[in-house]
This record gives structure tokens, sequence and C-alpha cells, in this order.
């Protein structure tokens, strides 16, 4: 579990690929791993992945050819900078929103406009994800916990705070940017619940 708070931008040190998916080594620049061990969760743009070798200063992780087909994994460059979260300690606490770290779909950037001191980004999703994306409701893009502005149709938009976006990977995008989406997890359930409801 995690809460969209980017704990320090990362980036791909290597990317082997195998039948079974990848591996990932990643450098953790200023995110400290004193406290990580082998099998420790750590969100990666947002994907939950456990490490399985922690040293001072880089982890690694496999992923499997499911993750790199529904995430933005298969574009991944070594050198390319990522959002590191470690996982959520039940006395940390919660400054974002719940996040499993299951990503839910690809979105694609649609725009980016300045708004006053803040940037406003438009991104393109799926027709089966954005019913789950509610006006003031909480998205996670990247990793990183924001409300929605809006939506309309297939795009939805978030306003990024300047500090947000020098802190994180979002300062990094561009128009059609790939970007990893979870839905809050409340909107997951209410549909499992309603979804129940008719088959009785």
């Amino acid at each position: 579990m995690f809460t969209g708070i980017i704990q320090a931008k990362g980036s791909i040190r290597e990317v082997s690929s195998s039948q079974e998916g990848a591996r990932l080594k990643i450098n953790s620049n200023e995110l400290s791993l004193l406290d990580s061990k082998v099998g420790d969760s750590i969100a990666v743009d947002g994907v939950c992945l456990t490490a399985t070798e922690v040293a001072d200063n880089w982890f690694s992780a496999d992923v499997s050819n499911e993750t790199m087909s529904c995430t933005t994994f298969s574009k991944l460059n070594q050198g390319q900078n990522v959002n590191l979260e470690k996982s959520l300690r039940l006395n940390q606490g919660i400054d974002g929103h719940l996040v499993s770290g299951h990503v839910d779909g690809v979105g694609t950037v649609n725009s980016i406009d300045k708004d006053g001191e803040c940037i406003r980004i438009k991104i393109e999703v799926q027709s089966d994800i954005v019913k789950y994306i509610a006006k003031k409701g909480s998205i996670c893009v990247n990793g990183v916990s924001l409300t929605v502005n809006s939506v309309e149709n297939n795009i939805f938009d978030v306003n990024i705070v300047p500090h947000t976006f020098s802190v994180t990977t979002l300062g990094e995008l561009k128009l059609n940017s790939s970007v990893n989406l979870e839905i809050d997890q409340v909107a997951r359930y209410v549909e499992r619940l309603l979804t129940l409801k008719d088959h009785r």
C-alpha cells in the first residue's frame, strides 16, 4: 500500500528483457534504502514492484509480461527518470490517498497548459476507465496522488502545483506522453458491489 506522495525521482540503471518479462535495476538517487530489504514493495511510476536485490543506492525488481503490457514499462529506457515511493508503514501519515500500486491502464497526455502558478494537464483515457474517474475524486498518475478537476468524454484534467511539478517526473511530460493510471479504490469496490447486486 502507498500514498501517492513521491519520495524521490529515481532513474533506470538497466533493463534486461527475457521471455518472462524484464528485470529492472533502478537508481534510488535521493531515496535512502538503508531500511529496505529484499521482498519489500517499492512503487515505480505507480507500479508496485518487489525488490529482488537491494544495494546502497539501487535496487532491482522483476516485471512480468502482464505488467509490461498494461503499463508504460514497455517504453522504459536506460537513464529515464521514474517516481519512487516505498510502501506505507503503520506509523506513517497519509498525505495523499490510499494507492495499491496496481495500474488500471495507460493514459495519454492531451494538453499541457499554464494555469496561474500551476500546470494544468489533460489526459485522455480509454472508455472502460473513464467511468471510474469523478470530478474532485482522487487519481494516481505515474504514482502521484492528484485531484481530478473535471471529466469530459474520455478526457480528465488535473492541476499540478509547482512543488509537485519539480520533484516528480510530471514536470518531464510532453504531449502524447504515456502515463500509468490507478483509479480510486472506492470506485472499484462500488462497481463490484453493484455487480453482485445485479446478479442476485
